[in-house]
């Protein structure tokens, strides 16, 4: 008898560690509507930090007046009329930029003016954007680099002076009719969207996962009541569509926050100033409705099941509002193997990072700190090595072994949720996906352990904190 249970189990084990077939991604889009962008310019940064070092040797006796003055003169020409995306304005106003960060991060005085001028610039060029066609060869290229670039130059110049910039960045004080609420300090208006970035590995993923990589993984839409209450709505991994307090959605670790708004002078929005209320509170009613799951193929067109983006797209989309006027796409093989080991089935879909290049929104507030920073920057540098990795064969795989208990976990996981609760493995998610996700998360979080305290040991030997193309560097080292 006792042989025979053995033997039972034993067969009940090898069925449960049978491996199912590998995932196959969906193939990739055509070449006509995406390509990986790639900035190819490593001996201008290098050039860059060189620049850097010489000016804090030189103290801050001398003047960044000159290299402000050329930032100053293409701003106030891109503010007197309307460029297309290949002016050459747009490549001058790049370069002035560029040149300027390395002259303000070495004073702590020149920080503030830089960082105000990067505000100006976003909101002049998210203005010129609004007469460009996104799907036309090279506009998007355009809007991204200079977006992102500005961006990646001011948090460069963030951490060389910790401290001296506050960790709430004002935007545009965007006009709205509709209900709003004080949040920590920033007012935020019902149908606004919160970007973030979560401090998981697979947050630090989604973020540069993209043919454009960003800094956000996550999307929130606000829903403020006439009296002034707060909800967030999102979608977990862990248990789909959820609303949230302002206050518990903050609790949640977060290395930055976005709050971004709908312009007042989109025609629909003008002509019906209080519809962005009405897709917050369409997205609050849809959440209490009842259980709506996690969305793990990202497929933003099916709103019986949603990810976070759809959150906000699909309320607005009701209401006649596209957001991310021009979708997301995926196209190298090797990420869009590992995605699809998720459970990712559609690599042309709406990016979390993507949303802040969407001209028909103002960002009206950041929160980032020179901490969080640090964490983003590490983690960022280190996905990105680990895809390339993935475009050179790595697999994303895990410890075969495990794949029963995986199975048994998930069996518990589904009568969890039917119960009305939560499991384990996240509704949605395969066993396989759930133990490529601890395995992936375990390396990443041991990978940027490593490169963390490389980077320490050269801040203190070279008295600044390493750019972002050396922690590159260093994670390809400590591989």
């Amino acid at each position: 008898m006792l042989l025979r249970l053995l033997g039972a189990a034993t067969a009940c084990i090898a069925l449960l560690a049978l491996p199912l077939p590998e995932p196959s991604p969906t193939p990739a889009p055509s070449e006509a509507t995406s390509a990986a962008f790639s900035w190819g310019r490593d001996s201008l940064w290098y050039a860059l930090e060189a620049r850097f070092i010489e000016e804090r040797k030189a103290g801050c006796t001398g003047s960044d007046s000159a290299d402000a003055w050329a930032v100053s003169r293409w701003l106030d020409t891109l503010a007197t009329g309307a460029y297309d995306p290949a002016a050459v304005i747009f490549d001058s106003l790049e370069t002035a930029w560029f040149r300027w960060a390395p002259v303000a991060a070495a004073c702590p005085g020149r920080v503030g003016r830089y960082v105000e001028q990067g505000r100006l610039l976003r909101e002049l060029v998210k203005d010129e954007s609004r007469h460009w066609d996104l799907e036309a060869a090279g506009a998007r290229e355009r809007l991204y680099r200079l977006l992102y670039g500005a961006r990646t130059a001011i948090e460069e110049v963030m951490l060389q002076q910790p401290g001296v910039v506050e960790p709430v960045l004002r935007g545009r004080d965007e006009p709205s009719a509709t209900p709003s609420a004080l949040v920590h300090g920033v007012r935020i208006h019902s149908g606004d969207m919160l970007v973030s970035r979560g401090g998981a590995p697979t947050s630090a993923l989604i973020a540069r996962g993209s043919d454009y990589p960003g800094n956000f993984s996550h999307v929130a839409l606000v829903h403020v009541d006439s009296s002034g209450d707060v909800s967030v709505i999102e979608a977990h991994i862990e248990n789909g569509v959820a609303i949230a307090g302002a206050e518990r959605y903050l609790e949640d670790r977060k290395l930055r926050i976005m709050v971004l708004r709908p312009r007042a002078d989109v025609p629909i929005i003008s002509g019906d100033p209080m519809l962005p209320h009405r897709a917050a509170s369409l997205a609050l009613e849809r959440a209490r409705s009842g259980h709506i799951p996690y969305d793990f193929a990202m497929d933003y067109q099916d709103a019986s099941k949603l990810f976070c983006s759809e959150v906000a797209s699909s309320a607005y989309r009701d209401q006649g509002v596209t957001l991310w006027t021009r979708l997301s796409t995926i196209s190298t093989p090797g990420l869009r193997r590992w995605l699809a080991g998720f459970g990712v089935t559609h690599f042309e879909t709406q990016e979390p990072s993507d949303l802040e290049y969407d001209p028909q929104l103002v960002v009206v507030a950041e929160w980032r700190d020179p901490k969080a920073l640090r964490d983003d920057h590490i983690d960022n540098a280190v996905i990105d090595v680990m895809l390339e990795g993935a475009e050179a064969g790595d697999e994303l795989g895990y410890p075969w072994y495990l794949l029963p208990v995986g199975r048994v976990m998930k069996a518990y996981s589904w009568m969890k949720v039917k119960a009305g609760s939560k499991g384990p493995v996240p509704e949605g998610m395969s066993a396989a996906s759930a133990l490529r996700n601890r395995e992936f998360s375990a390396v990443e979080k041991a990978w940027a352990s490593r490169v963390r305290v490389r980077a320490e040991e050269i801040e203190k030997a070279q008295g600044y904190w390493p750019p972002y193309w050396e922690l590159v560097r260093i994670a390809r080292e400590v591989k």
